[in-house]
């Protein structure tokens, strides 16, 4: 068995440069516990902020004036 380094990038995995796997091998992907904890916090600093959240403003209902 043999061991390469990569890079996850939007879901996909980068291989270092110059290393080429053949085509139809068969891989697995482990994580260590110190990479996944990295990872988790450096997503989360890293957070898309293009959706913001609106303010939604009520009318504002008289129930004395609907009696």
């Amino acid at each position: 068995m043999r061991a390469y380094k990569g890079l996850v990038q939007d879901g996909k995995i980068i291989l270092a440069e110059g290393v080429e796997l053949p085509e139809g091998a068969v891989v697995t992907v482990t994580l260590g516990e110190t990479e996944y904890l990295r990872a988790k916090v450096r997503a989360s600093l890293l957070r898309k902020t293009s959706k913001k959240s609106r303010v939604r403003v009520g009318i504002p209902v008289l129930l004395s004036v609907l009696e």
